[in-house]
C-alpha cells in the first residue's frame, strides 16, 4: 500500500518549515504542556517536513491548555479511524496532528496505489452502503447512544475526601471506598468523552462522502457548476442547531403575549431581569417557558465546544438574552422573525428542477435524482450531531472538569477551580493518586507545593503563545486533497493553497474565498476575535471571524453578511449563512487581518469576494 504523505518534490513554492518556526519571546518551553507524541520532532524530520499541515482554526484558534487537548486527542484518533479502519474511504487516510508553538496543525493522509484504492473501495462501498440504505433507523439508534453517554455525564460527580469513610460504606460492607471512587469516576469522565467522541464520527465521514459524491456528479454533468449552486438544492431541511435560536424567537412572542417584555427589556442582567419578570403577575407562566427551554437547549457553547474557555449559554446567559431582546423589539415594530424558510425551501426546489431537466438520459435523471435525495437526508445529521456532541455533551464535560478542580482546591492543590486546565489529563490522574496518597496515610501530599508554579509557569506561557499569529499553513503543498473533512468542513482545496501561498494581504483591496452563500452586500465590518465581541454587534454589520459557532446563530438575525478565515461549504459560517439568506465567503485566510471593525466592504457570496473600499478611520 502507497500512502502517500503530501508530499510533491517538484513543488516550486512552499511554506515555513515546521522545523523553521521561531519560539515566540517569553513562551521558552511550551512543549512542556503537551505531551510528546504532539510535537515536531527531529525523529521524524524526514516525514514531517515533507508534509502540508494548516492551522485549525476552526476548532481551536487560540492555543491550547494543556488539559484541553484531549479534545484534539480525542477526533485524532476518532475522526481518523473512520476513514482508514472502520469504512474505509478510498484514496483517503488518516488526519495526523501537530501542536506547534501552542497552536493546532492538522494534515490530512491519502493514498495513490490504484489497486490499494480499489481494494478499499470494494470494502467502502458495501459497508458505507449499509448505512446509507438504513441512514434513518441508524440514526435513530445514535441518537439513543449519544442520549445515554450524556446521562451517564450527568451522573459523575466529583467529591473532596472525607475526614472519616462514610458509615454507610463501612456497615454496608462495601470494600471499596471514597479512594476508589474518586479515581473511578475520573477514569469514567474521560471514557465518557471518547465514547461520545467515537460516536461523533460514526456518521459524520458518511454524511460529507454522500454529499461530495453528489457534488462530483454535478460537477461533471454541469461543467462550470458552483458549489453555491449545488448547495442550493440541499438547503432548507429544518435542522437541530436551530432549535436553540427557535426556542428564543417563541420566549420573545411569550414574553409579549404575557405582558412580561418591558422587564426583559429594561434589565441588561439576565439574573435581573429574571427577578424583575418574576415580580410580575403573569411572570410564573414566563418563567416556567423559559425553564422549559433551557434543558437542554441552553447547553449552547459559544465556540465550537472544544474548548472549556467557550461561555455557554446555561452558565452564561447574556448572548441568548441579548438576542432575546433583538427579537422583543423586531416583533414590537411588527417584522416577521421567522428563518426565510419558505423562500429557500423554494429557491432548492427551483435550482434542482431546472438541473435535472438538463440531464440527457432517464439514467442520468435517476442516478442524480438518488444523490440529491441522499445528500438531503444524510444533510440534517452533518449539523444535528453538533448539538448532541460539541454542546450539549462537551458543555457538561467541562462543567465536570470543573466540578474536579473544585476538589483539587479544597485539598490545597490549587488556588482556582480552572487551574486543572493546566494539567494534561495524564498528569491529573497522577495528581489525584498524589491526593489520595495524602488522605490514605496522614502525610501532606507533595501536590501541595508541586503544583502552583508549575501553573504559574505554564499561565506565563500560554499568555505569550496568545501573541503570537499562526500562519495558515506550513511545509510542503500537496499534489491533491481527497480527505472529506478537509475539503467540506476546513475548505481546504489547492486553490486555498495559492491563495495561502500569495501571502496575508488583499490583493488590490481584494480577499478570496469560497463563495459560501449568494448575494452581494456592502456594509461596515464588525471583527469578531473573541465571542465577548458579540454583545457589540450592530443592526446591518457584515460580521468577519476566523470562524462562527452554530450559538452564533441569533446573531445571524441582524448582520447583512458573514465572511471568515476558515471553513468550507459545509462549516457552520456557511450553513448558517444559507439558512438565514445571508451573503457569505468562507476560507478567506486573511480576513481577519485585512480587516477591521468600521472598513465599508463589499462581500459577494456569489464570487467568492471580499472587497475593502474604505478603511475606517483609527481612533
Amino acid at each position: 500500500m502507497a500512502v502517500q504523505n503530501n508530499t510533491t518534490p517538484s513543488a516550486k513554492r512552499r511554506f515555513q518549515s515546521p522545523f523553521d518556526v521561531a519560539t515566540p519571546p517569553g513562551a521558552e518551553g511550551w512543549q512542556e504542556l503537551y505531551p510528546y507524541y504532539a510535537h515536531i520532532s527531529e525523529e521524524r524530520r524526514s516525514v514531517e517536513e515533507q508534509k502540508l499541515w494548516y492551522f485549525d482554526g476552526m476548532h481551536n484558534p487560540e492555543p491550547l491548555y494543556p488539559f484541553d487537548t484531549i479534545m484534539t486527542e480525542n477526533w485524532w484518533v476518532a475522526a481518523s479511524q473512520m476513514t482508514t479502519k472502520v469504512w474505509p474511504i478510498p484514496v483517503a487516510m488518516g488526519i495526523d496532528q501537530r501542536i506547534i508553538n501552542g497552536y493546532l496543525y492538522v494534515s490530512p493522509n491519502s493514498i495513490d496505489d490504484p489497486a490499494e484504492v480499489a481494494r478499499r473501495a470494494e470494502l467502502f462501498n458495501e459497508r458505507a452502503g449499509h448505512y446509507y440504505e438504513n441512514w434513518d433507523t441508524i440514526y435513530a439508534e445514535w441518537k439513543k447512544k449519544a442520549n445515554g453517554c450524556i446521562e451517564r455525564l450527568k451522573q459523575i460527580q466529583f467529591k473532596p475526601l472525607p475526614e472519616f469513610e462514610p458509615e454507610e460504606n463501612v456497615y454496608g460492607h462495601r470494600g471499596i471506598y471514597s479512594s476508589h471512587d474518586l479515581l473511578s469516576s475520573y477514569n469514567r469522565l474521560i471514557e465518557n468523552l471518547f465514547e461520545m467522541g467515537s460516536y461523533h464520527f460514526e456518521m459524520l465521514n458518511l454524511g460529507y462522502g454522500a454529499y461530495l459524491t453528489f457534488r462530483e456528479f454535478c460537477q461533471q454533468a454541469f461543467p462550470g457548476i458552483s458549489d453555491q449552486t449545488i448547495t442550493d438544492m440541499v438547503s432548507g431541511i429544518d435542522i437541530l442547531l436551530f432549535r436553540p435560536d427557535d426556542e428564543l424567537r417563541k420566549l420573545a412572542a411569550r414574553a409579549i403575549e404575557l405582558s412580561v417584555d418591558g422587564a426583559l427589556l429594561d434589565n441588561l442582567d439576565p439574573a435581573a431581569a429574571l427577578k424583575a419578570v418574576g415580580a410580575l403577575p403573569s411572570g410564573a407562566a414566563w418563567l416556567a417557558a423559559y425553564e422549559e427551554s433551557r434543558n437542554p437547549w441552553f447547553w449552547f457553547s459559544t465556540g465550537v465546544g472544544y474548548t472549556h474557555s467557550d461561555a455557554v449559554w446555561m452558565t452564561d446567559p447574556r448572548l441568548p438574552f441579548t438576542a432575546l431582546r433583538s427579537y422583543i423589539e423586531a416583533l414590537r415594530r411588527g417584522e416577521d422573525i421567522r428563518r426565510p424558510l419558505d423562500k429557500i425551501i423554494e429557491t432548492r426546489t427551483r435550482v434542482t428542477q431546472e438541473y435535472r431537466e438538463l440531464l440527457p438520459t432517464e439514467d442520468d435523471r435517476e442516478a442524480f435524482d438518488g444523490l440529491v435525495k441522499l445528500a438531503r437526508t444524510v444533510y440534517p445529521y452533518v449539523e444535528d450531531h453538533n448539538f448532541f456532541v460539541e454542546h450539549w455533551h462537551h458543555s457538561l464535560f467541562w462543567e465536570k472538569v470543573r466540578e474536579l478542580g473544585e476538589v483539587f482546591v479544597a485539598h490545597k492543590f490549587f488556588d482556582d477551580k480552572e487551574d486543572i486546565f493546566y494539567l494534561h489529563r495524564h498528569e491529573v490522574y497522577d495528581a489525584l493518586y498524589d491526593m489520595i496518597i495524602g488522605w490514605a496515610v496522614g502525610t501532606p501530599p507533595r501536590g501541595e507545593v508541586y503544583w502552583r508554579p508549575i501553573i504559574q509557569k505554564r499561565r506565563k506561557i500560554r499568555d505569550a503563545l496568545a501573541k503570537w499569529s499562526p500562519p495558515p499553513a506550513l511545509g510542503v503543498p500537496p499534489e491533491s486533497i481527497t480527505e472529506p473533512l478537509t475539503i467540506m468542513l476546513w475548505g481546504i482545496t489547492q486553490e486555498t493553497i495559492q491563495q495561502w501561498l500569495g501571502g496575508d494581504t488583499a490583493e488590490d483591496g481584494v480577499l478570496r474565498g469560497i463563495a459560501a452563500s449568494a448575494g452581494k452586500v456592502t456594509g461596515r465590518a464588525r471583527l469578531i476575535t473573541e465571542s465577548e465581541q458579540l454583545y457589540d454587534v450592530q443592526d446591518g454589520e457584515i460580521l468577519v471571524c476566523r470562524i462562527t459557532a452554530p450559538s452564533w446563530a441569533p446573531v445571524f438575525q441582524r448582520i447583512s453578511a458573514a465572511v471568515s478565515d476558515v471553513g468550507g461549504m459545509m462549516a457552520h459560517t456557511a450553513i448558517i449563512s444559507r439558512e438565514y439568506g445571508l451573503p457569505a465567503v468562507v476560507g478567506t485566510g486573511f480576513a481577519t487581518v485585512n480587516v477591521s471593525t468600521g472598513d465599508l466592504i463589499e462581500v459577494d457570496g456569489t464570487e467568492g469576494t471580499v472587497r475593502v473600499l474604505e478603511k475606517a478611520v483609527q481612533a
